[in-house]
């Protein structure tokens, strides 16, 4: 059915004369077939949020109803594409249209052209369940694509499966149930506002190791968890981003640049491809998907890719990946959520923001997890959510960052001052926290060292008690305080500047693995302990014991080559 546009308001027209509209059914709008989603239905008026910039609409023009709710494809040829907020190629896109994107431009985001190589993994008569993975597809040299049974065949008996070659839409299955026989392709479509299902959501307690010392060693994700960072212009959360991007634990990686500067997504473009992921030596885009919504994008693409990028991850973690997701950033998002409610005439809540922001922020954080999939087999997968926070100013009392709060489990905050003073990653190691550590302690002490957790307290109490002493210095000077306390600071510093400092242009000292952070700290606090014993048995003073010479040895840990780290466990020894 056809309806006509009554009024148009930036990316929001208001529609009439289609009756069975719904809401969240995707429309085309006027005669270029803009896409846009119906977000409020109101009397006989519907009112729609297009995803392209709507210049040229005017009232009478033509409304088509799709009857479909906003999708994603999901299937071989995810992995390595660069999307849109609405899954359309970012490369076809140029192939057809040249370096812009031409309005109503219709892109299959799955190439229906290319074949992929099928490799069955059940056979005739087997009973299937949903979620079960009937073949396999080598889809990059590091990513298996499983294709699972959809979830809308609930149970039933293979009658035809072929191993080969296919493009997605070619069936390569037939499935017998009770609604008749059904055929399984390579791909399927998911609602983007749906949670897709699994059987059972687990308790979060492996760490997803990252690479990057502050969070691995003091404020831990767990694979499955929810972290965010919030912090002022220029205090390094984009940097912090494309760090776990390129070096987390994590099978795939969903990157979505959601409303971020053109500068900062040509970055993570130009660098992915050259990277190389630290396992396997290949390209880290060979398990990568990109998600490309620049700030000058259309608001309501830019609300829509977060969405976009958490059911494709949902989709690899259903195959029993640990997925990372990358949203920088959630603050882009929830201003789009301001003007498309500014526009709805809603009323406001704090500074603008809908009433409802805290209810949308919490839907999307809480599609992260450690889940048991769907299917007869016994799989597991989880997907993590970093989400970077912009507050004006870095003022985290903002509507954004204090909804993030409320649902996330990690704090990594960011502070100028540090920024500033050209210490990165600039968290500040007195105000975030984990509340993962507590269910991490167990998996530390069994696999990085008995003394792990030890090691770590020691850390954060020396940190605390230099905070302290910074106020008596300021006061009354350095030389007025005790050789322990002199110890303090000095330990201190080097847990600052040759621990939690990481340059992550420097080639070795951009990744950190576990057991070198382990060897690192369990340096420092060796030192501090002896040299605390010493000091008060022997009255010799602090600067006596710790020579320069000590001082340049420690600084240089950082820079030793995970292949050498057998030279921090001797320099621990010399120590002893």
């Amino acid at each position: 059915m056809i309806g006509r546009i009554v009024k148009v308001s930036g990316p929001l027209v208001v529609g009439t004369g289609i009756e069975d509209i719904k809401m969240f059914d995707v429309v085309r709008v006027g005669k270029e077939r803009l896409l846009g989603e119906v977000i409020e239905l109101h009397d006989k008026n519907y009112y729609i949020q297009v995803y392209e910039n709507t210049t040229g609409l005017s009232v009478d023009d033509p409304i088509e109803n799709t009857g479909m709710p906003l999708s994603v494809e999901l299937g071989p040829g995810l992995v390595t594409t660069i999307y849109d907020g609405i899954q359309r190629p970012l490369e076809k896109i140029m192939q057809l249209s040249g370096n812009f994107i031409t309005r109503g431009i219709e892109v299959n985001s799955l190439d229906r052209k290319k074949e992929w190589m099928f490799n069955a993994t059940k056979k005739v008569k087997d009973k299937v369940f949903a979620g079960d993975i009937i073949g396999i597809v080598e889809e990059t040299i590091l990513v298996k694509h499983k294709i699972m049974v959809p979830t809308d065949v609930v149970e039933g008996e293979i009658v035809e499966i072929t191993s080969g070659k296919f493009s997605v839409e070619q069936p390569v299955c037939k499935i017998k149930t009770f609604d008749g026989i059904k055929e399984i392709k390579m791909y399927q479509s998911w609602p983007v506002r749906k949670p897709r299902l699994y059987k059972e959501k687990l308790v979060p307690g492996l760490p997803l190791f990252t690479g990057q010392r502050v969070v691995d060693t003091f404020f831990p994700v767990a694979k499955g968890g929810t972290s965010c960072v919030p912090g002022p212009f220029g205090s390094g959360k984009t940097v912090i981003q494309h760090q776990l991007a390129k070096w987390a634990d994590a099978d795939i990686v969903v990157y979505i640049g959601c409303g971020e500067r053109g500068n900062e997504m040509t970055d993570v473009l130009i660098e992915f491809p050259e990277l190389k992921d630290p396992k396997t030596g290949q390209s880290l885009m060979n398990r990568t998907v990109l998600i490309a919504n620049t700030s000058n994008m259309p608001v309501a693409a830019r609300e829509a890719s977060v969405y976009t990028g958490i059911t494709i991850a949902e989709y690899f973690r259903d195959m029993g990946y640990s997925v990372a997701v990358m949203a920088d950033s959630t603050s882009r998002w929830a201003e789009a959520l301001r003007e498309i409610s500014g526009r709805l005439e809603e009323m406001p809540g704090e500074e603008g923001f809908p009433a409802y922001l805290p209810k949308k922020v919490a839907e999307f954080y809480e599609r992260a997890g450690r889940v048991k999939c769907l299917g007869s087999e016994d799989r597991e997968g989880s997907l993590t959510v970093t989400g970077a926070v912009s507050p004006p100013g870095g003022d985290l009392s903002d509507p954004v960052v204090q909804a993030t709060l409320k649902v996330v489990k990690v704090f990594w905050s960011l502070e100028s001052e540090l920024a500033y003073a050209r210490h990165f990653p600039a968290i500040n190691w007195l105000t975030s926290y984990s509340l993962y550590y507590d269910a991490l302690e167990e998996y530390y002490n069994t696999y990085l060292g008995k003394d792990f957790v030890k090691l770590r307290t020691s850390a954060m109490t020396i940190l605390q008690k230099e905070s302290d002493l910074k106020e008596i210095v300021r006061l009354v000077g350095l030389e007025t305080l005790s050789e322990q306390d002199k110890l303090v600071l000095e330990i201190a510093r080097m847990l600052r500047e040759d621990f939690l400092y990481q340059s992550a242009f420097d080639p070795v000292d951009t990744y950190c693995s576990a057991r070198k952070q382990y060897l690192m700290l369990k340096a420092i606090i060796t030192l501090y302990n002896k040299c605390k014993e010493t000091v008060d048995t022997q009255k010799i003073s602090v600067s006596e014991f710790i020579s320069i010479q000590l001082k340049e040895k420690v600084s240089k840990l950082r820079f030793i080559k995970e292949t050498d780290i057998n030279q921090i466990e001797e320099f621990v020894k010399s120590i002893e």
